[in-house]
């Protein structure tokens, strides 16, 4: 769209993506610039505070809470290069127009932007919800001014979680582990999947037996000869299934009025059944119809992209940020299932293309949102243009990840304007008699699709792996009432019950957005946010919450419940949606919150308690650290309580001794555990839990074993020489045999379970002395850091297996060592992945492997990959902000040199000073050791406290 005569005209966007794509779209006199996102935010630490607010009694908050919360905001290190460009260009520009996201994130970067650059030009913001030129140019004919209310509902979101993230994680730090983080909507998400692990603990299961017969027909028509069908009632009487036992005891449960059939007495039962006639006793058939799904809003992409292509939520939302940018989908982060009436046009002209007419429905589709605020003047997430691009049209100029996601979004949006699937669905009753005139009925069901409509496009997947998909179809004979069949086979199977499924991303984020908590921008950091922080691991897709977790939930419901109620979680999001719409004040809604007043819009709970500030100072003395680090398991049959106890060093088992019981709240208040002291404190034996193992498998044979076999104190028998005992232990490297004073590791070949008292013999004799070398010193062999290898005064040389220590010779171990030193030189390794240059300073990035893990480096600085990034998902956004954060705190500061060695003169004057000084010191000591002596006498003074100096965390 050329610019108006001699014009100039400035263009923001956030990433330099997105402003390649739009400065193809506008004509000359447009000159179109990215801020790389947010450009100011909260200070992240004291040294990002300016000097003159240094003293203020707020700035480690950065925000004024007696004034109004008036935030302060500094320009991101990272971002001064480009906000210097920026304001450059706005100087040489007769317009700006800021073309962040149309969100509440992108409003607020855009004021941002205003409040930075301060242009003296006029500025617009332009909004647009797909980038294609068309969209582009009615954002630049159509601009309207910055939008308050989003910007208010934006900063009171982060002064909430700041105010949040700052009072609360130094309780964390306090009282279960120094450097953990608290958040608003993290700890609720966190409490989530902590709940469903309790479930899972707490879960027995029951087995339950049922009888799979093979039926036939004899006179078969249409459809299969044979069918299946289970036993579903005796007598009249329900057969049990999975839905009637407690969770907790695995009994059934109370006044169910089922049948409970064991193994025997299923078997029983088929045997009495074999040879007996089966007669139809009803057959009941009706019509089946499925609507197509709404078309995807960011939930639900997330969860079907996790279910169909299993990525992860960030993983999709990088990819559609992507997809978005070069013009592909529309904006990906919406709660709207809105269709706008070009995108319904477009989808039912392509069903027609590509399925034919039928497939479209009279009328067009329109949906109606369930999720609670959704801002239904935007639009569902659907492929870009006002004429779809079919995945196929697309697919070279697209990654494999990219074309998977579009596909996943074309298909989903045409199918969401096709016509329903119709068939019939029939079930069907069976009864049969057994010699011991047990009446058995059986069921079996089937369905069969006569118009598959949009599952012709798209069928939605199933967070339960086992669940059938939309589409599959049970063919059943064509049968009637009181037609005879005969069983073929008459199987007993048996069943245990399930605990319930762990939650997955995809799973999680629907618990969220059914709760009312988070929002579309949210739900993706909400999941890296608990696996950075350590609350919660993946395994597959499964999500596993640590024991840390257990303790930081804990103490949270006990002292801060309603910090983590969903309601109130869920009221707060309510309250930014008002507040978005100008309906409340952010100042009245923050005051309630954290001070406790009680004339704004906040939640009353907090309120009456007196507000944030009051609730985590004033409870925190009546925090048991030793008690809130405990997680109690069970009392094992010699009536000892096991817990696990969080530690410094990791998750550890702990089981009372007789006579004492370790609980909860017995001995020491100090955070985990400080003042046990790792390997003593408070009586009880302990083990180490392996890494990897989920809560809900210290089931009581495993802890037995991890006491017993797998990692705690274990005899070996005694050594023959001393006649003391021999024992495994695990310590925190790892496990050891212990004989009295003596102690050596484990080699790297011997595993704790399979290890011998002969081995435990030897290792317990290392250094072995192997012999004396002709000059008369000692040859020895030994177990080190880098291997084994074989030493005589201060020579060394490796030796090539560890069963050489307890093997190798004297005249071996001398040859060694009067060979040369071989160093070879390993060749560097190859990067795992070049990403290309950085945006801020053109260096080649590249990420390695090094000795922590992978790291991306521009070749002057290293920045570690976060837990949870692999180095194919890295993006090269992400890692040039992470490098531009290494740049900003500049290089590490270099180790001071040795001083150099004094000459011969300067060594002959010091041993005169140091003569001198030491008829001193003689004179001294004497004194020392009469204050010594007074001391004793007098009462010692305790040591202050040291402060705290850790910056809380968000």
């Amino acid at each position: 769209m050329p610019s108006n005569a001699g014009t100039t005209r400035l263009v923001i966007v956030e990433s330099p993506a997105k402003a390649k794509t739009i400065s193809g779209y506008l004509g000359p006199g447009y000159v179109v610039e990215a801020s790389f996102g947010h450009v100011r935010d909260l200070p992240r630490n004291a040294a990002d505070v300016p000097a003159k607010y240094k003293g203020e009694p707020w700035a480690r908050l950065g925000v004024d809470v007696d004034n109004g919360f008036h935030a302060l905001y500094v320009v991101s290190p990272d971002r001064k290069q480009q906000i210097s460009k920026l304001v450059k260009l706005a100087k040489e520009v007769d317009e700006i127009f800021l073309a962040t996201d149309e969100d509440r994130e992108g409003e607020a970067i855009a004021w941002h932007l205003v409040e930075t650059l301060k242009p003296k030009v006029p500025v617009k913001r332009m909004v647009f919800h797909e980038i294609t030129k068309p969209a582009i140019q009615a954002a630049v004919a159509n601009p309207r001014e910055i939008d308050r209310d989003l910007v208010d509902a934006q900063e009171a979101r982060r002064i909430l979680d700041r105010l949040y993230g700052y009072e609360v994680s130094p309780v964390l730090w306090k009282k279960v582990m120094p450097k953990l983080s608290a958040g608003r909507v993290q700890s609720v998400a966190t409490r989530i999947v902590v709940e469903r692990e309790r479930q899972r603990m707490a879960f027995r299961t029951a087995e339950y037996w049922d009888i799979l017969a093979t039926l036939a027909v004899a006179k078969p028509g249409e459809g299969p000869r044979t069918f299946n069908a289970t036993l579903v009632a005796l007598n009249g009487d329900r057969i049990a299934t999975g839905k009637d036992f407690e969770p907790t005891t695995g009994r059934v449960r109370a006044g169910a009025g089922v049948v409970h059939l064991d193994e025997g007495g299923a078997r029983g039962l088929a045997a009495r059944l074999a040879d007996q006639p089966f007669t139809v006793t009803r057959v009941e058939e009706k019509p089946y119809r499925r609507r197509p799904y709404a078309p995807f809003i960011t939930s639900t992409l997330q969860q079907e992209a996790a279910r169909k292509l299993r990525f992860s939520s960030q993983q999709t939302m990088r990819t559609a940020q992507r997809l978005y940018e070069n013009g592909y989908i529309t904006y990906m982060r919406t709660d709207s299932v809105n269709l706008s009436e070009t995108a319904i046009a477009a989808a039912r002209r392509q069903i027609v293309e590509l399925y034919g007419e039928r497939s479209v429905p009279p009328e067009p589709r329109r949906y109606t949102g369930k999720v609670k605020n959704a801002q239904e003047a935007h639009e569902a997430i659907r492929p870009a243009g006002d004429n779809f691009r079919t995945p196929g049209e697309v697919a070279k100029e697209l990654s494999a990840e990219e074309y998977k996601l579009y596909e996943l979004i074309w298909r989903r949006t045409i199918a969401s304007q096709m016509t329903d699937a119709v068939g019939s669905s029939v079930s069907v009753r069976i009864r049969a008699v057994s010699s011991a005139q047990e009446e058995a009925d059986f069921g079996a069901t089937g369905k069969t699709i006569t118009d598959p409509g949009f599952l012709r496009a798209y069928v939605e997947s199933s967070d339960d792996e086992n669940a059938e998909a939309e589409d599959a179809e049970r063919r059943l004979p064509t049968l009637v009432k009181d037609q005879p069949l005969t069983a073929d086979e008459l199987a007993a199977q048996g069943h245990h019950t399930q605990p319930p499924a762990r939650y997955t991303e995809a799973s999680l984020v629907k618990a969220l957005e059914e709760l009312g908590i988070g929002r579309p921008s949210t739900y993706a950091s909400i999941m890296q946010t608990i696996q950075d922080r350590g609350y919660v691991v993946k395994r597959g897709q499964a999500m596993i919450p640590s024991f840390l977790a257990f303790a930081v939930i804990g103490l949270m419901e006990r002292h801060y419940p309603r910090l983590i109620d969903y309601d109130f979680t869920a009221s707060m999001e309510n309250e930014l949606d008002e507040i978005a719409g100008g309906d409340h004040a952010a100042v009245d809604f923050l005051t309630s919150f954290y001070f406790g007043s009680t004339n704004g819009t906040g939640d009353q709970a907090i309120a009456h308690a007196g507000g944030l500030k009051k609730l985590v100072t004033e409870n925190l003395s009546e925090i048991d650290a030793r008690s809130v680090n405990s997680i109690p398991l069970f009392t094992d049959d010699e009536g000892r309580e096991v817990v696990v106890r969080v530690g410094r060093y990791g998750p550890y088992l702990q089981r009372a001794l007789p006579g004492s019981v370790p609980g909860p709240g017995s001995g020491s208040a100090s955070a985990s555990g400080e003042g046990e002291g790792e390997e003593g404190g408070s009586q009880g034996d302990r083990a180490p839990i392996p890494e990897g193992l989920a809560p809900d498998e210290l089931t009581p044979e495993k802890v037995h074993e991890l006491f017993l076999g797998g990692g705690g104190e274990r005899k070996l028998g005694d050594d023959p020489s001393t006649g003391e005992p021999i024992l495994l232990k695990s310590g925190r490297f790892g496990p050891y045999v212990a004989s009295g004073e003596r102690k050596s590791s484990l080699l790297r070949s011997q595993s704790p379970d399979s290890l011998t008292l002969e081995q435990a013999l030897q290792l317990l004799r290392l250094p072995r002395l192997i012999g004396v070398a002709p000059d008369g010193t000692e040859v020895f062999a030994n177990n080190g850091r880098y291997g084994p290898y074989v030493k005589r005064g201060d020579e060394f040389r490796s030796l090539d297996s560890e069963d050489k220590m307890f093997t190798v010779t004297l005249d071996e171990a001398l040859a060694l060592l009067a060979a040369p030193k071989t160093r070879q030189r390993r060749a560097a390794a190859p990067p795992l992945r070049e990403m290309g240059n950085d945006p801020l300073t053109e260096k080649p990035l590249v990420i390695k492997d090094g000795r922590f893990g992978p790291y991306v480096t521009d070749g002057e600085f290293n920045a570690s990959l976060r837990r949870g990034q692999t180095p194919e998902e890295l993006t090269l956004e992400q890692a040039s902000e992470m490098l531009a954060e290494k740049r900003a705190k500049g290089p590490a500061p270099k180790k001071k040199a040795a001083p150099a060695k004094k000459t011969t003169a300067a060594k002959k004057t010091a041993a005169k000073k140091t003569t001198a000084a030491a008829k001193k010191t003689t004179a001294a000591k004497a004194t020392t050791a009469a204050k010594a002596t007074a001391a004793k006498k007098a009462p010692a003074k305790k040591a202050a406290p040291k402060k705290a100096t850790s910056t809380p965390k968000e």
